[in-house]
């Protein structure tokens, strides 16, 4: 019993504390839910965040700025991975190199640029790139980033809320 208090003990000050005040100190972020921890609550070399709850007045731009913002009070720390999970379901991985980047630039990037290449750092858990990179014109460019970004929490979490499969929505094979 000891051992089990002892490793939600570290989860909870080591991750899930900073989450939530990282989601408390911005009134933007209120009615997003996310639960961090270690994966399997003992590996500190793999973050898990969970996004367990987005209400209906939150957009995409609120739950990516949550998770910038906590990127930067992780910025620290390293990690081999990031998985992005909705409702414990892993649905993408970050590497721990570029979510550490994030968090060290974030306030000092341009908060559009890290939104419109973040998904060119997305990887699906099988570790295959979700997401490849643009190029040519700025205007084309910038569309397709965007439509990725949408795509992005369209398969993270959205479809989930709205009671879709991803089967339904095209997003698996």
């Amino acid at each position: 019993m000891a051992c089990v208090v002892g490793v939600a003990s570290v989860n909870y000050a080591g991750l899930q504390r900073m989450v939530d005040d990282t989601i408390a100190k911005d009134a933007r972020n209120k009615g997003i839910e996310v639960f961090a921890h270690y994966k399997y609550f003992v590996n500190p070399n793999v973050l898990v965040y969970d996004l367990r709850k987005v209400s209906e007045e939150n957009s995409p731009m609120d739950v990516t700025r949550v998770l910038l913002q906590f990127s930067e009070q992780l910025k620290e720390r390293k990690f081999d991975t990031v998985e992005l999970s909705h409702r414990g379901a892993n649905k993408f991985v970050l590497k721990g190199e570029f979510f550490q980047t994030v968090g060290q630039e974030h306030g000092l990037q341009n908060p559009i640029y890290t939104i419109r290449t973040l998904p060119e750092n997305v990887y699906k858990p099988d570790g295959s790139k979700a997401y490849g990179e643009w190029s040519g014109g700025l205007l084309g460019v910038l569309g397709h980033q965007m439509e990725d970004f949408a795509d992005l929490h369209r398969t993270w979490y959205i479809d989930d809320l709205a009671g879709k499969s991803a089967k339904e929505v095209g997003h698996v094979q």
